[in-house]
């Protein structure tokens, strides 16, 4: 599990929403307990977090000595995995307690020390440990199974040295791995110069609106004033931003391709072949998972064919263009929900999951998890942190008496149900669990959330609201999502076979593709001829390498899983918990067939389409009786 070299890669799943905000209208002192949570079962004090931080601190000098011992026999090799990992787990404690306490008032300075006094000890941590994967790889594969036969207790290891000696074929020197380390200095430009030029220096083009309204187009603009009723409006918003960008592709796709080929640069000094396959061997994910992605979608298009023609229905237009697809497809049904009343829905809109689950539900409500109510000072967003490993996970948000607050409040038990039940089920050394499947449980408790309601709303206005915003997550996750996969694909395959890659060439591929999957020439939504431009507004391409594709994966697997616990009921839930209580005990995508899917199949893909046309025909049926 190599989330322990680096414990800010663990903090970045967990955290879904960071933004700080100072915005609010009480203070933390005037918030009832009931709504808080409860740090005090992991310290009373700050002085209990010192002694266990100076513990922390010997330990680090005690793992050092053992450098250069871990191949002499088979009990320095288990001490020192033995220390590395028991330090791990206190230091998980203790990051979790500081951070988590720093978010309840990020005005606090004394908190935010803590904050970085525990990011400065996991730094010195890993560099510590840096020596435990090379000393591994020097070993030949039968002094390790020597080890392993003399020293029994070893066996909590097995599947994380598995997987250090899977990767020995892309291991290379320490002088090697060096140099490759050191190049990321360079390697990060990129991303920094995209992060400067697309939010500070780039000039963000000014629009009048048709009411006379003067808007100057930044991100958060162009987000709120693509959907607004008016469709002049619309266009000229997505137009202006988009012909933009065309003034800069090419310093846009200079820039993009030099990511790129810094990718290729890694993936083929690790010895393989291309950047995908580097990529995804990290959680020996096969490749043909994401060609089967690609390959699943097209074949499925004519279902977001026929919601692109039910949404031009919905919005009374004759032919819906792509500027035309962030309106809501039905006018926003208001919700109100207060904390008890949100806890009480969700108990019951996971029943099907049975009472296990429904228990632990619970107790996470009972025994103060989550800390719900927004104050002065607190962070912003949700999260689940479930780095504590010994007691149970903890949940930030900011309830706003609303059903996004449910609906969060759901995704987040997802992730926090995972986290407990896989720490409850695993050792610490595979208790944490990757990426891949990491947002399977919480979009998993969204549909359900989403079935539930459709079933218990009283008029059709709120129903067509709930299978609309259904729909447009559908939409955006599952095919949005893939068709940014397959343009990342195609422009590393570019510079794979050696060809030249502009940002001229990027255009004209994001074009093409977005023209295929929204249906172009059948008339299904036209796609004009600025929108070439969108994938320079996109930062995930020069941000992360084959990252978004889990968007789409994640949600499809889930929607799979769902169809199935509410169609087979019990067994289906007693196949999903292999991924719930399976951290890190075997590969994600071994986890994913013992719950029932094959990931190499189209049975998910099936299930999906299924569901997404059975909720057209619902939208239909209402549309139907209302015109009657």
């Amino acid at each position: 599990m190599k989330v322990f070299y680096n414990i800010c890669s663990y903090f970045l799943v967990i955290i879904m929403a960071t933004q700080i905000s100072f915005a609010q209208n009480k203070e933390r002192k005037d918030v009832p307990e009931k709504y808080k949570w409860d740090n005090s079962i992991i310290y009373k004090s700050v002085d209990e977090w010192n002694k266990d931080k100076e513990a922390i601190q010997a330990q680090i000098e005690s793992l050092k000595s053992f450098q250069g011992k871990m191949g002499k026999n088979s009990e320095l090799f288990y001490t020192t995995l033995r220390i590395y990992f028991d330090i791990y787990k206190l230091y998980y404690k203790l990051s979790d307690y500081a951070f988590r306490t720093a978010d309840e008032d990020l005005r606090i300075s004394a908190n935010q020390s803590l904050n970085q006094i525990s990011t400065t000890i996991g730094t010195k941590l890993g560099e510590a440990a840096s020596f435990i994967n090379p000393e591994i790889l020097s070993m030949d594969a039968e002094r390790i199974k020597k080890f392993f036969d003399e020293k029994k207790e070893l066996s909590e290891f097995k599947f994380y040295i598995s997987d250090i000696l899977r990767l020995r074929a892309h291991t290379l020197s320490a002088r090697e791995e060096e140099i490759l380390a050191s190049a990321g200095l360079i390697t990060s430009t990129p991303s920094e110069l995209h992060s400067i030029f697309y939010n500070a220096e780039k000039p963000n083009p000014k629009i009048k609106l048709s009411k006379g309204e003067q808007v100057e187009l930044n991100s958060a603009a162009f987000n709120k004033y693509r959907t607004v009723q008016n469709r002049k409006d619309r266009e000229l918003v997505m137009r202006s931003m988009f012909e933009n960008y065309k003034k800069y592709q090419n310093t846009f796709g200079a820039n993009l391709a030099g990511k790129v080929r810094g990718d290729y640069f890694y993936a083929k000094n690790r010895k393989y072949e291309t950047v995908l396959e580097s990529s995804l061997n990290s959680n020996n994910i096969p490749v043909s998972v994401y060609e089967n992605l690609i390959s699943q979608i097209h074949k499925n298009l004519p279902t977001l064919h026929r919601f692109l023609k039910l949404k031009a229905k919905m919005l009374g237009i004759d032919k819906l263009h792509y500027y035309d697809l962030y309106v809501p497809l039905v006018k926003s049904v208001d919700f109100k929900y207060n904390v008890e009343e949100g806890q009480k829905l969700l108990l019951d809109v996971f029943k099907p999951m049975g009472q296990e689950y429904v228990s632990t539900v619970k107790k996470s409500f009972d025994e103060k998890w989550i800390d719900y109510i927004p104050s002065n000072g607190k962070r912003s967003g949700a999260y689940s942190s479930g780095a504590q490993y010994d007691l149970h996970p903890y949940i930030l948000m900011n309830w706003t008496d609303d059903f996004e607050s449910v609906s969060t409040l759901a995704h987040e038990l997802g992730h926090t149900m995972h986290s407990y039940y896989s720490n409850k089920s695993q050792s610490f050394v595979d208790a944490q669990y990757a990426t891949f499947v990491a947002e399977i449980a919480s979009t998993i408790n969204e549909t359900l959330l989403n079935n539930y309601m459709v079933n218990k709303v009283k008029t059709d206005e709120e129903k067509l609201y709930l299978l609309g915003s259904y729909l447009d997550l559908l939409r955006t996750t599952i095919f949005r999502q893939t068709s940014f996969a397959e343009f990342e694909w195609e422009i590393h395959k570019k510079i794979e076979k050696g060809e030249p890659l502009t940002g001229e060439d990027m255009s004209k591929i994001y074009y093409d593709i977005v023209k295929t999957y929204y249906g172009n020439d059948n008339g299904a939504c036209i796609v004009d001829d600025y929108i070439a431009y969108e994938w320079a507004h996109i930062p995930h391409f020069v941000n992360y390498t084959y990252y978004v594709y889990q968007y789409s994966t994640s949600l499809i697997y889930a929607t799979a899983l769902a169809e199935k616990i509410v169609n087979e009921g019990q067994p289906a839930v007693d196949k999903f918990y292999n991924i719930l209580k399976g951290g890190s005990s075997a590969y994600p995508i071994d986890l994913i067939k013992k719950a029932g899917l094959d990931p190499l199949s189209s049975e998910a893909f099936d299930l999906t389409m299924a569901k997404m046309n059975k909720v057209m025909d619902q939208m239909e049926e209402i549309i139907k009786k209302k015109k009657k």
